[in-house]
């Protein structure tokens, strides 16, 4: 940005260049945008900006994002208590979330075991999914019949998926507890081209077929 313009109008687009997808163009007409807002609406978005680490926080049970004790999932009676996937971060639960295709209850890790970036299994919420399994009543006094591991279909999505799922082996044998542990399904998608998968894509379409 031209340093002929306001210092104020530049530190702004600087920071919103810092956000992820946003070029240096974009940055500036953002920036531009927020100038030519109306005075309250503009101090309506400061204000909401200012608030937001401090009335966020995690679900004391799913470890989803909330501003009370537990999330709006989790405080619906409604929902399947019996079911719980597993997804790597908020995004991927409101993915989930859209259509109204799942009524379980999910866990939150927040990211997923990568060592090359050294992020280990302590470094995330996996261990609040181990205790919350062991305790019935941390899975609000209903016990759970299947775990679906949702973490994405890479090779750290893959590498956290085993890694919960031989976790989760363990504690059924020493605890006799007895649920489902089942891996969300890959594969081809509707319209897709067999010429233009990939070999994952296809291995995991084969491994996934049924009945026809």
């Amino acid at each position: 940005m031209s340093n002929s313009l306001p210092k104020s109008l530049q530190k702004v687009a600087l920071f919103l260049e810092r956000l992820p997808g946003i070029g240096e163009k974009s940055a500036n007409r953002l920036a531009f945008y927020l100038l030519r807002m109306p005075d309250g609406d503009l101090k309506n978005f400061a204000d909401n900006v200012a608030e937001l680490k401090a009335r966020t926080k995690r679900c004391q049970i799913c470890m989803n994002l909330t501003e009370e004790d537990l999330c709006s999932i989790c405080d619906t009676p409604s929902r399947d208590r019996s079911q719980i996937t597993v997804v790597e971060d908020v995004l991927d639960l409101l993915s989930m979330e859209t259509g109204n295709i799942y009524n379980g209850l999910y866990h939150v890790l927040h990211g997923r075991i990568d060592p090359l970036n050294h992020i280990g299994p302590e470094n995330i919420f996996i261990d609040q999914l181990f205790e919350r399994v062991k305790s019935e009543g941390s899975n609000l006094g209903v016990p759970v019949k299947e775990i679906i591991l949702a973490t994405n279909p890479d090779m750290e999505g893959e590498a956290t998926a085993m890694y919960i799922r031989n976790k989760l082996q363990e504690i059924q044998h020493s605890k006799g507890l007895d649920f489902d542990i089942s891996r969300l399904g890959y594969g081809m998608p509707m319209g897709g081209n067999l010429e233009y998968a990939d070999y994952m894509t296809l291995r995991k379409a084969l491994e996934n077929r049924r009945g026809f």
